[in-house]
This record gives structure tokens, sequence and C-alpha cells, in this order.
């Protein structure tokens, strides 16, 4: 039986080895991608194949041509090897323990609330390697701290098709001032939720994008029932 994922696990696996990766980590740090994202894509794992930005990130730091890693078509590389410059030969070594400084860790955590309160308390969660990995280009650029951001995987399918169960987000919580239309980790009644705030007749909502309305109906968000953690900021996702 035909499986594109794992064609493209295959040509992940061929690339990473071409260009000199000895490990999925060390690819994660020269493409931005998460190492849980990296292992899922070379795993083959999921419903749908990996994201089409994803792979453009993976091919860019494997110096191979998106289509190729994507679909097995065109030439495999973006430059012939007796066309590299030196620059994309030189190789970041780092020590055991030593941390890439192009690079933040974000913490994957499972958010633990109560009902009416406004703060709350993050268990790590070390399941997929326990961190997610983005640069220090694009915290500096969205003016993050990196002490307010965590990271935790989407529950359900009330967000589909905007987010999947088990999607990555990270989360801001020094940004907790709703914005029409943003989505945000929400106290709602003690449960974390992930939900898109609407403004309606001078009132607060949380909506789903799945377009089930039926099952996933919009709820009022006022009061202490509804406390927002923080603005999603960011994505991982293996969804086309």
């Amino acid at each position: 039986m035909y499986h594109a994922r794992m064609d493209i696990s295959k040509r992940l696996e061929e690339a990473m080895r071409d260009a000199g990766f000895a490990s999925q980590s060390a690819l994660s740090r020269a493409s931005g991608v998460p190492q849980p994202t990296i292992n899922r894509i070379a795993r083959g794992a999921g419903s749908k194949g990996p994201e089409a930005h994803t792979l453009t990130l993976l091919a860019e730091a494997c110096n191979v041509n998106f289509q190729w890693l994507h679909e097995g078509t065109g030439p495999k590389f973006r430059l012939a090897p007796n066309e590299l410059h030196e620059d994309f030969l030189k190789v970041t070594v780092l020590a055991e323990g030593e941390e890439d400084p192009r690079f933040v860790s974000i913490p994957m955590v499972t958010l633990r609330l109560s009902a009416g309160v406004t703060g709350f308390q993050a268990e790590p969660d070390y399941r997929d390697g326990g961190s997610v990995l983005v640069s220090v280009d694009w915290m500096e650029k969205c003016q993050f701290s990196s002490t307010r951001l965590v990271s935790m995987k989407v529950r359900g399918e009330s967000m589909e098709p905007s987010l999947y169960e088990d999607d990555i987000v990270i989360i801001n919580t020094a940004d907790t001032k709703p914005v029409d239309g943003h989505v945000y980790a929400v106290n709602y009644e003690g449960e974390a939720v992930v939900k898109r705030l609407s403004r309606d007749a001078g009132m607060w909502w949380l909506e789903s994008d799945n377009p089930d309305k039926r099952k996933y109906h919009r709820k009022l968000c006022q009061g202490e029932g509804c406390i927002i953690v923080g603005r999603v900021v960011r994505k991982d996702s293996q969804h086309i």
C-alpha cells in the first residue's frame, strides 16, 4: 500500500544523512522546527502529512529542494555540491549539555487550574522531548519574554481546522488583554481550553473554529468563570 508520509520520512532521513545531521536535535537547532515534530515526520505518524511551512524549513536546513522532500520529484539539491558556498559547510558542534544561543527552549506544560482563580500551576510535560525550540530572532522580533511563554498540546476537535488534537501551541501568559478574533488559552470554570474570542453585543464569547456549531456552540466569557491565561502566539502542526 502506498504511504506518502513514509516516503517523506525516508527522504528526510536521506537528507539529514547527506547534510551531516547526526540527530533530530541537531536538525531542530538548524531549522527551528521542534524536535517532536521532526520525530513525528520521521516516523510517518499522524493522520495527515506535515505542513508545507515545516517541510520548507527542513528542506532549507538540509539544502534540498522542497519539491523533492515533499513529493520526491525534481532535483534533490537546491545547489549542486560543487556550488555550495563555504558557509553551507560550517557545522556548529555543541558539547553535551551546551545550549545553542540561536534558540530558546519553551517548556511543554500541563496547566492546572481552579475555577475563579486568575493564577495557574504549570506542570512539566515531558512527552515528545518536553520543550519546543524557537529562534532568538523570532523572540526579539515579537518582543516576547521567555519566562512568560509556555507550550502545551491541544485537546479535542473544537478548533479544527485551525488547530487539531495534539498540535502544539505556544502561549504568551503576559498577554491577557482580549482582542476580537484572536485565540487564547482560557481558564473556563477550572478547565484549560483553547478558544477564539469574539465580541458581540457588548459581550465576550468563546468561539470554536469547528463548523459543527451544534456540538461546539459558543460560550459566554465573563466574570470569574472565564479567565484568560494567555494569547496563543505560535502553533506547531503536522497538518497541511
